[in-house]
């Protein structure tokens, strides 16, 4: 005779719904994706970039049969199935050379935007939480609103340009003239929304509870400005890219041959005259920054619907298919009567 077992004890309801929401949360994000084919074809694009980019960085060997600056038999041959994207007259295969570039041009998009989103939305609640006149939190409000309209005063590009001149040459060069150039944008933002949650009421009664300033900003406007600052920041991957290729291609980026960057390649061959006569050697570099540039744009679009609730929720039920029927109309309410006003009486139904 066997003995039954003991039933297994269930699993903490803390596990379980944290379990559920994690399922709700991605079985959401599908539907809404799918509702929204240009943000869907946004998220894989981005996702194959950035996978892409870890096999270069862990088995290039995968996608490309050549080494870094690896010279090959062939010299400004054209593209063919051994050379995708052709080869130039020093003998690098150009889709070797773009590949190999992906991971430094994704890197620095991301460092650069990252830093500036860290250090100019932490200025930016400085700025607009403690915005308050005749206190020192007012005076450095002030303090740091007038440097960001210096910086503002600029354009980005020109003073990113002028920074590169000034550092010369590297890829910590690059990133730090124009990490100087773009945190501004992120102050602004970031106080504009603080600006608008911090006067909303449960801030009011948090404040009134005695809940410091602190806590106050961390758990109440640090969680409702998140969402937009996320969707500039994807979208600003792209934005930092272009600067960057651009301030590469008028030969202030990285020295190529040497080290792969698209905007240093598309440089090196216009300026050795190659293009015109061998165009097919700028068409990787300049496809590779238009596909990335896009696929950012699509998905940071694709962005502000996945966060914002309400739109979530019509995506969502698009996506599946079905569409919510129409909420039934609210019952009337009568108009509060006013002390010492008698209520108006029913209208008596018509005899005719």
């Amino acid at each position: 005779m066997t003995t039954p077992s003991p039933p297994s004890a269930p699993a903490p309801s803390g596990a379980r719904d944290a379990g559920r929401r994690v399922g709700s949360g991605i079985v959401m994000l599908w539907r809404v994706l799918r509702a929204n084919p240009l943000t869907l074809i946004g998220f894989v694009i981005v996702a194959l970039i950035c996978l892409t980019a870890v096999i270069v960085i862990v088995a290039p060997h995968l996608l490309t049969q050549y080494g870094p600056d690896q010279i090959t038999s062939a010299y400004n041959q054209g593209p063919s199935w051994a050379h995708p994207s052709g080869t130039d007259g020093n003998g690098l295969d150009i889709y070797s050379e773009t590949l190999y570039a992906l991971p430094l041009d994704l890197a620095i998009a991301f460092a650069i935007a990252g830093a500036a989103m860290i250090g100019g939305g932490a200025l930016g609640l400085v700025a607009g939480y403690w915005d308050r006149p005749g206190t020192v939190g007012g005076a450095l409000s002030v303090f740091i609103l007038r440097v960001t309209d210096v910086f503002l005063a600029f354009p980005s590009l020109i003073l990113a340009l002028a920074i590169a001149v000034s550092l010369g040459r590297g890829v910590w060069q690059l990133i730090v003239a124009i990490l100087l150039t773009w945190w501004p944008f992120y102050v602004r933002l970031v106080r504009g929304e603080t600006l608008a949650v911090k006067h909303l009421p449960y801030v009011q009664a948090a404040r009134a509870a005695g809940v410091t300033d602190g806590r106050i900003v961390l758990r109440h406007i640090l969680r409702n400005v998140l969402e937009p600052v996320v969707v500039y920041f994807t979208l600003d991957i792209g934005t930092v890219l272009v600067t960057l290729s651009t301030i590469g291609f008028v030969g202030l980026g990285l020295a190529y041959p040497g080290q792969a960057e698209w905007g240093s390649m598309m440089s090196y061959y216009q300026g050795s005259g190659l293009i015109t006569a061998y165009p097919w050697t700028v068409f990787g570099p300049g496809i590779a920054i238009f596909v990335t540039v896009l696929a950012f744009s699509l998905l940071g679009d694709g962005l502000r619907d996945v966060l914002d609730p309400r739109s979530r929720r019509v995506l969502a039920g698009t996506g599946t298919g079905a569409i919510s029927a129409a909420a039934p109309p609210a019952p009337e309410v009568p108009l509060p009567v006013e002390k010492g006003e008698l209520p108006a009486a029913p209208e008596a139904p018509s005899t005719a």
